[in-house]
């Protein structure tokens, strides 16, 4: 077998698993066009009879998607902001700093990423009606306020930068937040974006903790206000107008993929994620 074959039998082969990828996207896009009094039967899967924007003019009058958005935004960049703040700091501490029990303490952070986070569900709501503040984003954002797989990332990081710069910088009198600032962090734009691409998407899609600590509609973020769809028909849930939900909530993580694709895949390259 040449090696021509041998990569166009490898083009095939990825061409038919993009296609199988590709085809419950498709499916949901043609659904969300297809008119809601038509059901989806054996051999009608894909097309209806004419194609309607008015799931998704259903979707925006049933839900109102304006406030949810906002929380979705206020939620995830809140997290992210902080998160950034805990792992470039606690990152900097871990990778440079000498202190009594530092690699203990490090790898008990570690352990945190071997706990599934439904297994913390109960504490952390306790904890939130505790503090009185069930109901809010900050109930939503508090447990994530820090990240034991960031604060590896960004020791694992700091750990490449040759001490040789640490040293020079803090001969010309640099304190340890200057050398933080001015040799670190640049070394760390790489991963930093990597994870700020990875926990944008996680907050964006998370459902099960934002369901549990709201109960109305000022608070909920997108993930929580979508499930409303799937209880409205008496039969079932009406796929079309889900669907259509489902592209409103989704669409802007998809289109921002795109836009942003080769940063992307170039943050998580140059940050060393497999």
């Amino acid at each position: 077998m040449t090696r021509r074959t041998r990569q166009a039998m490898l083009t095939l082969l990825l061409v038919a698993v993009s296609a199988i990828w590709l085809l419950p996207i498709v499916w949901t896009i043609l659904v969300s066009f297809r008119p809601a009094t038509e059901p989806i039967v054996s051999g009608r899967i894909w097309f209806g009879s004419t194609l309607t924007l008015e799931n998704y003019a259903t979707a925006f009058r049933i839900a109102p998607f304006g406030t949810y958005y906002l929380n979705t935004l206020l939620i995830a960049f809140g997290i992210l902001a902080a998160q950034l703040v805990t792992i470039t700091l606690a990152g900097y501490a871990f990778a440079r700093f000498e202190f009594r029990g530092r690699d203990l303490l490090f790898a008990l952070l570690l352990l945190q990423i071997l706990i599934p986070s439904a297994a913390l569900i109960i504490p952390n709501y306790a904890t939130i009606r505790t503090l009185g503040l069930f109901d809010t984003q900050l109930a939503i954002m508090l447990p994530y306020c820090g990240s034991a797989f960031g604060t590896f990332l960004m020791r694992q990081t700091f750990k490449s930068v040759p001490r040789d710069l640490d040293d020079a910088a803090r001969m010309d009198g640099a304190n340890w937040l200057q050398v933080l600032r001015f040799v670190y962090l640049p070394a760390g734009t790489a991963s930093l974006v990597a994870f700020a691409l990875a926990s944008i998407t996680f907050h964006w899609n998370e459902f099960l903790w934002p369901l549990v600590v709201t109960n109305s509609e000022r608070t909920r973020p997108l993930t929580v206000g979508l499930a409303v769809f799937t209880q409205l028909g008496e039969l079932g849930a009406q796929w079309p107008l889900v669907t259509a939900a489902t592209l409103i909530v989704a669409g802007p993580l998809f289109v921002f993929f795109l836009i942003f694709q080769r940063q992307f895949i170039n943050s998580f390259v140059r940050s060393g994620l497999k």
